[in-house]
């Protein structure tokens, strides 16, 4: 190099520059502490009215969330509100809910049985109290639907010990709960792969069966009862609709022309700064605050 004191000055001062933008970042950080930032799925920045604008074009939004995250379960009724606001009557549902206790959640909306009697009836969360009931309740307020849309559990276990062929012996009346028979299952698929993997190959084949049985009774609740013409707003765990796959694959396997949007949500600490991990994952991505209490 023909100036090596140039460089090393030069050098110096990039170190000084991005040592100041940490510095510079640090402070913002500081002085606007903030609870969740909103981003498109490849980390660009994104505004709330963008994402009610996608919402009210789609036909089923998937709100990918982590269940302890008081933030995310405060977003999604606001994303309810601002559907309202806008004068659409959004259809919901819910992982949370089970679709044997379809009767009494419809019960519940109607004002037949009171929050006692559902809780005595329904198989619901331990959570369930402080991070959804909110949400039913904003559906009984405004008059809107909201599905039970997961699998019963035991039909989960079912699958888990007996793999998917099992289904095929429970009683018609247990089939009713089911997507039609038999369920598809694509295992290359990188969601349940990776379960597998995770299983270690020591009889865990069935793991990701469990898994895909939720997905396509979720699916098949949401196609059965959505209403045309209006977003269909189903709240779950983020692994159930991370990177398109899951509920939305089985979404696609019955109705390939759907318009499914998807929300990521995840935690960090400085939510300003995506991590790449978090990039390409959903349409949208929503970063909460790591450091905000967990609700469970």
């Amino acid at each position: 190099m023909k100036h090596p004191a140039l460089f090393l000055l030069l050098s110096i001062l990039s170190v000084g520059v991005g040592w100041s933008q940490t510095k510079a970042q640090t402070k913002s950080m500081r002085d606007n502490p903030a609870a969740y930032a909103l981003y498109h799925g490849d980390g660009t920045p994104s505004t709330w009215a963008d994402l009610v604008a996608e919402v009210l074009e789609a036909d089923v939004v998937c709100f990918g969330e982590l269940h302890d995250d008081a933030v995310m379960h405060w977003l999604q009724q606001e994303l309810v509100r601002s559907l309202l606001a806008q004068g659409a009557h959004p259809s919901l549902g819910a992982e949370m809910l089970e679709a044997d206790d379809q009767l009494v959640v419809n019960e519940y909306l109607a004002g037949v049985v009171n929050l006692d009697k559902l809780e005595a009836a329904a198989n619901l969360w331990p959570n369930h109290a402080t991070d959804y009931q909110p949400l039913l309740d904003l559906a009984k307020e405004h008059g809107l639907t909201m599905t039970a849309t997961n699998v019963p559990r035991r039909y989960a276990s079912w699958v888990y010990k007996h793999g998917l062929d099992g289904l095929e012996d429970l009683t018609p009346d247990a089939q009713a709960y089911l997507p039609s028979l038999p369920v598809a299952f694509d295992p290359t698929l990188p969601g349940y792969d990776a379960m597998l993997a995770m299983a270690g190959g020591h009889g865990g084949e069935t793991l990701p069966m469990a898994q895909a049985i939720k997905d396509a009774t979720m699916a098949h609740w949401i196609l059965q009862t959505r209403t045309e013409g209006q977003p269909f707003v189903h709240v779950n765990g983020s692994y159930h609709s991370q990177d398109w796959e899951g509920i939305v694959w089985y979404l696609h396997e019955a109705q390939p022309d759907l318009n499914v949007l998807t929300i990521h949500g995840d935690t960090q600490v400085d939510v300003w700064t995506p991590d790449s991990a978090a990039l390409n994952r959903a349409d949208f991505l929503l970063l909460t605050q790591a450091q905000m209490t967990r609700t469970h």
